[in-house]
């Protein structure tokens, strides 16, 4: 064999070591590109018995669905392109409901593979920005929309609005108290955030301490639920219930938190997908590991991205799915954290 042939096998050989090492590592100190690429990811769901299942909602191609933890990822076929909310039944995991900018509410009760509307009661070309399942009474969902909250008890055949006590604004967050469903948190996009302890029969502003009212993400805490976490510019954080909101923004470069996750096994830790920092380059994934106290950067990676959307693997958090802006989904396996650079999978 010539020498020039034994250089290119030896080139050949020392890429596919590359390649192969790069798939071991996928998710491993840093985060990696799992599609559908391409497209903006305003929501994600994951499956919290079967993880591995996970939803993603685009900003033109409808839904995609993989069942091997994002490595392959199938469209649904649900024509309205345009999804902003998901939500899985926590009891009947293939029940799934998809908010829609203008399509309203979409249900799929086999999984994602049909898909049908379920609008009777909402307004003429509904925008659905949010959604919310009681977790006791999974036929109890609550719809955040451009013209107000709505609540249907029957699975989304009908729909009511619940609105007594809320201004005239964008319900752009919605958030059950988990031991006491009867209790929800809606975020608007100018007015702030408001309580409801009675199902959504009244609503009640709830903005204390709030400097900036504009709402984007609602999270509460799994194990303490008096205490909720708001995105709006930065991170907002009350220990009573809503009572009064405090700053906890140390450690932050941004100007705008677009959603929350916590995680379920030690709430302690809170990981914020960012819109934007203060020179106006996106800022990717922040976390806290002490309760919102301090914040650092988790984005090797994810430099540049606009995170849209976050989910954690309820079974295994340390995986956690990150939607962003044009560039897809990507997956960290390490909790987030970014201690070298690698290269990405496409």
């Amino acid at each position: 064999m010539s020498q020039g042939r034994i250089m290119i096998v030896g080139l050949l050989a020392g890429l596919l070591g590359l390649f192969i090492a790069v798939i071991a590592n996928a998710g491993i100190n840093q985060w990696t590109s799992h599609g559908p690429e391409g497209g903006a990811i305003n929501a994600l769901a994951i499956d919290p018995k079967t993880p591995s299942t996970i939803y993603a909602g685009t900003n033109g191609g409808g839904i995609f669905k993989s069942t091997n933890g994002g490595n392959v990822w199938i469209n649904t076929g649900l024509t309205h392109g345009e999804i902003l909310a998901l939500a899985i039944d926590p009891k009947t995991l293939s029940t799934i409901y998809a908010g829609t900018y203008g399509g309203g509410v979409y249900k799929s009760t086999n999984g994602g593979n049909t898909w049908t509307t379920v609008n009777t009661g909402l307004p003429e070309y509904p925008v659905v920005y949010a959604l919310a399942i009681d977790p006791l009474t999974p036929s109890t969902i609550y719809a955040g929309t451009h013209d107000g909250i709505f609540k249907s008890t029957n699975g989304g055949n009908t729909w009511t609005t619940v609105n007594t006590g809320l201004p005239d604004a964008h319900i752009t967050a919605l958030a059950i108290d988990p031991k006491t469903p009867s209790t929800i948190y809606s975020g608007t996009y100018s007015h702030g955030v408001f309580k409801s302890t009675n199902g959504g029969g009244t609503w009640t502003a709830i903005n204390i301490g709030f400097t900036d009212t504009m709402v984007n993400a609602l999270a509460i805490d799994p194990k303490t639920p008096s205490t909720i976490y708001s995105g709006t510019a930065g991170v907002f954080k009350s220990t009573n219930g809503g009572g009064t909101w405090t700053a906890i923004n140390t450690g932050f470069t941004v100007k705008g938190v677009y959603t929350l996750a916590i995680d379920p096994l030690t709430p302690s830790t809170i990981y914020a997908g960012t819109t934007s920092g203060d020179t106006g380059i996106y800022s990717g994934v922040f976390k806290s590991t002490d309760s919102g106290n301090n914040w650092n950067p988790m984005n090797t990676g994810l430099i540049g991205a606009r995170v849209t959307a976050l989910v954690i693997n309820p079974i295994t958090p340390s995986t956690i799915y990150a939607g962003t802006y044009c560039i897809g989904v990507f997956k960290s396996m390490d909790s987030g954290n970014n201690s070298k650079i690698g290269k990405p999978l496409v």
